[in-house]
Order: C-alpha cells, then structure tokens, then sequence
C-alpha cells in the first residue's frame, strides 16, 4: 500500500536522517506520513500550525502521536495564515497593522535553520487542487514529489484520500477528524461545518475558537439562518 510513497521516503532518506514533518495533528496526510516516517528516519520533527491554540480536539492527537511514536519531537508554531489575520483583524482577532505577514515558506525555513534539520515532507497531493498539480508535476526527476532545489518532499503527491485512508485503516491507526463528508480541513475557522461540528462536540473548543475569533459566531448565524428562511421557519 502506498509504495510510491516509500520509494519517495527512502530516496530522502539517502540523503538525510532527519527530517521535518509539517503535520496537522488531526488530518489523514500527516496520520499516514508520521507512521511512514518514523521507522525509518532517525530524527523526526512534528511542527503543528494552530489557529486556535490548546484545543483538546486535536491536542488529543496530539498525545496519541507521542505515545505511538515516542521519539518524535513535537513543536507548536502559529499558523502563517493567522499572521494575517492579525495584520487585518480578520474574524474579529485583535489587530496590529505592523504585523508582518508570513508565507509557508517563510516559516519551513525558519524552522529548518532553528532546528538544524535541511529537509520538510508535507501532505500535498495533486488532487487537492489544480495549483497543487501543476506544482507537484514539475517535479519530474523527484518522482513528482521531491523538489531538490529547496529540499522539500511529497509522498503523498499522486495518491487521492481514498488511498491514504484505506493506509490508516489498514495500519490500524488513529481515524482522522471528520466533520462532513468532503475532505476536512483542521480547524478551519471559517467552515460552517467545522464550527457546527465543533459546538455540538468540543463546545470548550467552540468557545475558545469564538473568544479569540469573535466574528466566527456569526458564520453559524448566517448559515443557519439561511436553512430557516428556505425551510420557512424565518420571521424577519
């Protein structure tokens, strides 16, 4: 399963024996990748972007990562997104117009000059969106999934969510966070179902994520309020 995959891995691995793993907690890609990496790497650095920070629903994916694989190093860093969110006040956050906005990269290489760690793997795939294929297809003597220019790796990059998800089950590993039927996204502070799923499961979270993001209440709101005026239960 997968062995596209771990011929990737393993052609890093030539070259390495540490690497970086940008790893969502809570998502399928980084699931399957830190189980692949693992074994094989003698150094493996977790870096997790949050939104919201300390929600139980994925530091609970948190703890399950440390004690399946105990080796691991495991750090938390502010999302690059939530920089601009800060730089505009997007959601309501507190805004600070000097805040210096942050791209991914920006961050990779930060991480891999504190770290000391020359190479990132992180969970894009081709089928998560046009920008993303055309990106992992240029990659053509990296297997489409290794970009030896900036030392960066992409197992995962001709695989579809089927795919990576019959690894998990198959591995027994922990099922990923799901709050609808299409791909999930994290916490995705502006998803409707992401903040529904939230509020009815991890209302703590919920209350966090509205504290610091005061505006995303009203996502609900409007959603909600748009199924009551088309199932005319709406009084203006």
């Amino acid at each position: 399963m997968l062995e596209r995959a771990i011929q990737v891995i393993e052609e890093v691995r030539k070259h390495t024996d540490s690497v970086i793993l940008f790893h969502s907690l809570a998502g399928k890609d980084s699931i399957t990748l830190l189980d692949m990496l693992y074994p094989r790497f003698d150094r493996v650095a977790c870096v997790f972007q949050y939104m919201v920070k300390g929600l139980e629903s994925e530091l609970v994916y948190a703890d399950y990562a440390k004690r399946k694989y105990p080796g691991i190093e495991l750090y938390q860093v502010p999302h690059y997104a939530l920089y601009t969110y800060i730089r505009t006040g997007c959601f309501g956050v507190a805004r600070n117009p000097d805040q210096r906005k942050y791209e991914l990269s920006d961050i990779n290489n930060k991480l891999k000059e504190h770290l000391g760690i020359g190479w990132s793997c992180f969970g894009f795939k081709q089928s998560d969106s046009f920008n993303r294929r055309l990106t992992l297809r240029s990659y053509k003597d990296g297997m489409e999934a290794i970009c030896w220019r900036t030392r960066n790796f992409y197992p995962l990059s001709t695989y579809g969510n089927r795919a990576v998800l019959s690894y998990i089950r198959e591995h027994r590993l922990k099922e990923p966070m799901s709050y609808k039927s299409e791909q999930s996204s994290g916490c995705a502070v502006d998803d409707y179902d992401y903040l529904r799923w939230l509020r009815d499961n991890h209302y703590g979270d919920y209350k966090r994520v509205n504290e610091e993001m005061p505006k995303t209440k009203f996502i609900i709101r409007l959603y909600e309020n748009n199924d009551q005026r088309e199932n005319g239960d709406w009084e203006e």
